[in-house]
Protein backbone atom coordinates (compact mmCIF):
# COMPACT_ATOMS: atom_id res chain seq x y z
CA UNK A 1 0.00 0.00 0.00
CA UNK A 2 2.89 2.64 0.70
CA UNK A 3 4.17 1.63 -3.06
CA UNK A 4 0.99 2.66 -4.31
CA UNK A 5 0.72 6.01 -2.14
CA UNK A 6 3.99 6.87 -3.12
CA UNK A 7 3.73 6.06 -7.11
CA UNK A 8 0.73 8.54 -6.65
CA UNK A 9 2.22 11.11 -4.68
CA UNK A 10 4.98 11.21 -7.53
CA UNK A 11 2.25 11.19 -10.35
CA UNK A 12 0.94 14.43 -8.36
CA UNK A 13 3.72 16.12 -7.99
CA UNK A 14 4.51 15.61 -11.84
CA UNK A 15 3.25 18.72 -13.64
CA UNK A 16 0.72 17.43 -15.85
CA UNK A 17 0.37 21.13 -18.09
CA UNK A 18 4.04 20.42 -19.46
CA UNK A 19 3.42 16.62 -20.17
CA UNK A 20 -0.28 16.65 -21.28
CA UNK A 21 -0.30 13.22 -23.29
CA UNK A 22 2.43 11.90 -21.29
CA UNK A 23 2.04 11.55 -17.67
CA UNK A 24 3.63 7.98 -16.92
CA UNK A 25 6.99 8.34 -19.06
CA UNK A 26 10.07 8.64 -16.14
CA UNK A 27 10.70 12.07 -14.64
CA UNK A 28 13.33 14.19 -15.99
CA UNK A 29 15.60 16.58 -14.35
CA UNK A 30 13.12 19.21 -14.73
CA UNK A 31 10.82 17.09 -12.85
CA UNK A 32 12.49 15.75 -10.24
CA UNK A 33 11.65 16.94 -6.26
CA UNK A 34 13.48 15.64 -3.49
CA UNK A 35 11.23 13.79 -1.18
CA UNK A 36 11.34 14.27 2.92
CA UNK A 37 13.04 11.77 5.12
CA UNK A 38 9.58 10.38 6.13
CA UNK A 39 8.73 9.13 2.41
CA UNK A 40 12.34 7.76 1.68
CA UNK A 41 12.00 5.75 5.12
CA UNK A 42 8.60 4.52 4.04
CA UNK A 43 10.13 3.58 0.61
CA UNK A 44 12.92 1.61 1.58
CA UNK A 45 10.69 0.14 4.79
CA UNK A 46 8.32 -0.99 1.62
CA UNK A 47 11.12 -2.31 -0.30
CA UNK A 48 12.74 -4.13 2.46
CA UNK A 49 8.88 -5.94 3.36
CA UNK A 50 8.92 -6.88 -0.34
CA UNK A 51 12.51 -8.45 -0.15
CA UNK A 52 11.58 -10.55 3.09
CA UNK A 53 8.25 -11.59 1.20
CA UNK A 54 10.17 -12.83 -1.90
CA UNK A 55 12.86 -14.46 0.46
CA UNK A 56 10.64 -16.58 2.37
CA UNK A 57 8.83 -17.38 -0.80
CA UNK A 58 11.71 -18.83 -2.59
CA UNK A 59 13.56 -20.07 0.30
CA UNK A 60 10.71 -22.16 2.30
CA UNK A 61 10.19 -25.19 -0.04
CA UNK A 62 13.80 -25.99 0.54
CA UNK A 63 13.98 -25.38 3.89
CA UNK A 64 11.35 -27.96 4.58
CA UNK A 65 15.13 -30.46 4.29
CA UNK A 66 17.46 -27.95 6.03
CA UNK A 67 17.73 -30.53 9.23
CA UNK A 68 17.73 -33.55 7.71
CA UNK A 69 19.83 -32.70 4.48
CA UNK A 70 23.18 -31.45 3.74
CA UNK A 71 22.73 -28.34 2.00
CA UNK A 72 25.23 -29.64 -1.01
CA UNK A 73 22.81 -32.23 -1.51
CA UNK A 74 20.15 -29.84 -2.51
CA UNK A 75 22.18 -27.56 -4.00
CA UNK A 76 23.14 -30.15 -6.15
CA UNK A 77 20.03 -31.87 -6.96
CA UNK A 78 19.16 -28.53 -8.32
CA UNK A 79 22.08 -28.27 -10.18
CA UNK A 80 21.13 -31.69 -11.58
CA UNK A 81 17.54 -30.53 -12.47
CA UNK A 82 19.02 -27.70 -14.53
CA UNK A 83 20.95 -29.91 -16.41
CA UNK A 84 18.39 -32.51 -17.04
CA UNK A 85 16.33 -29.18 -18.69
CA UNK A 86 19.14 -28.46 -20.55
CA UNK A 87 19.30 -32.24 -22.12
CA UNK A 88 15.39 -31.88 -22.82
CA UNK A 89 15.94 -28.38 -24.29
CA UNK A 90 18.84 -29.70 -26.59
CA UNK A 91 17.34 -32.68 -27.53
CA UNK A 92 14.51 -30.54 -28.85
CA UNK A 93 16.67 -27.80 -30.91
CA UNK A 94 19.01 -30.00 -32.63
CA UNK A 95 16.20 -32.32 -33.78
CA UNK A 96 18.52 -32.81 -37.10
CA UNK A 97 20.48 -34.47 -35.36
CA UNK A 98 21.00 -38.29 -35.56
CA UNK A 99 21.35 -37.84 -31.19
CA UNK A 100 18.40 -35.64 -30.29
CA UNK A 101 15.85 -38.26 -28.64
CA UNK A 102 19.33 -39.76 -26.96
CA UNK A 103 19.08 -36.49 -25.37
CA UNK A 104 15.60 -36.53 -24.51
CA UNK A 105 16.00 -40.01 -22.52
CA UNK A 106 19.01 -38.67 -20.96
CA UNK A 107 17.02 -36.15 -19.65
CA UNK A 108 14.31 -38.56 -18.38
CA UNK A 109 16.59 -41.05 -16.52
CA UNK A 110 18.18 -37.65 -15.03
CA UNK A 111 14.71 -36.71 -14.22
CA UNK A 112 13.90 -39.98 -12.44
CA UNK A 113 16.70 -40.31 -10.46
CA UNK A 114 16.07 -36.65 -8.98
CA UNK A 115 12.36 -38.03 -8.18
CA UNK A 116 13.88 -40.80 -6.82
CA UNK A 117 16.17 -38.71 -4.82
CA UNK A 118 13.28 -36.22 -3.50
CA UNK A 119 10.38 -38.66 -2.76
CA UNK A 120 13.13 -40.66 -0.33
CA UNK A 121 14.19 -37.04 1.43
CA UNK A 122 9.97 -36.41 1.11
CA UNK A 123 8.90 -39.23 2.71
CA UNK A 124 11.86 -39.44 6.06
CA UNK A 125 10.21 -36.11 6.40
CA UNK A 126 7.89 -36.39 9.83
CA UNK A 127 5.09 -34.70 7.57
CA UNK A 128 4.12 -35.54 4.04
CA UNK A 129 4.47 -32.20 2.23
CA UNK A 130 2.29 -31.88 -0.62
CA UNK A 131 2.94 -28.36 -1.43
CA UNK A 132 6.43 -29.72 -2.46
CA UNK A 133 5.59 -32.32 -5.05
CA UNK A 134 6.88 -30.60 -7.89
CA UNK A 135 10.28 -31.05 -6.66
CA UNK A 136 10.45 -34.76 -7.69
CA UNK A 137 8.22 -34.87 -10.58
CA UNK A 138 8.90 -31.34 -11.93
CA UNK A 139 12.29 -32.32 -14.29
CA UNK A 140 10.66 -35.66 -15.43
CA UNK A 141 7.62 -34.19 -16.04
CA UNK A 142 8.77 -31.67 -18.17
CA UNK A 143 11.36 -34.39 -19.75
CA UNK A 144 8.10 -37.00 -20.48
CA UNK A 145 6.71 -33.79 -22.01
CA UNK A 146 9.45 -33.01 -24.45
CA UNK A 147 9.46 -36.58 -25.29
CA UNK A 148 5.83 -36.75 -25.75
CA UNK A 149 6.35 -33.47 -28.16
CA UNK A 150 9.13 -34.95 -30.28
CA UNK A 151 7.25 -38.27 -30.52
CA UNK A 152 4.27 -36.02 -31.65
CA UNK A 153 6.52 -33.80 -34.27
CA UNK A 154 7.82 -36.70 -36.25
CA UNK A 155 4.91 -38.20 -36.49
CA UNK A 156 3.44 -35.50 -38.06
CA UNK A 157 6.11 -35.01 -40.46
CA UNK A 158 5.72 -38.67 -41.63
CA UNK A 159 2.29 -37.43 -42.38
CA UNK A 160 3.55 -34.73 -44.16
CA UNK A 161 5.98 -37.06 -46.14
CA UNK A 162 3.15 -39.46 -47.13
CA UNK A 163 0.90 -36.57 -48.28
CA UNK A 164 3.80 -35.28 -50.82
CA UNK A 165 4.40 -38.95 -51.79
CA UNK A 166 0.90 -38.91 -52.79
CA UNK A 167 0.62 -35.80 -54.76
CA UNK A 168 -0.42 -36.34 -58.46
CA UNK A 169 -0.07 -33.73 -61.18
CA UNK A 170 -2.29 -31.86 -62.68
CA UNK A 171 -2.50 -28.35 -64.45
CA UNK A 172 -5.36 -26.91 -65.12
CA UNK A 173 -6.39 -25.70 -68.61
Amino acid sequence: MEMIKLSRRWRRSRHPQNHPDDKFSLPTRDDFQPIDTREQDELVRSFEERHAQQNFLWRRYHAYFMDDVESWLVISADWVAVLACLMAVKGLLFHKSKFHKQWIWYSCYTGLLLALFWLYQMLRMPKFRWDIIWLPFGPLSGAGICLYVDHLLAESLQEVRKLRASMYSYKAT
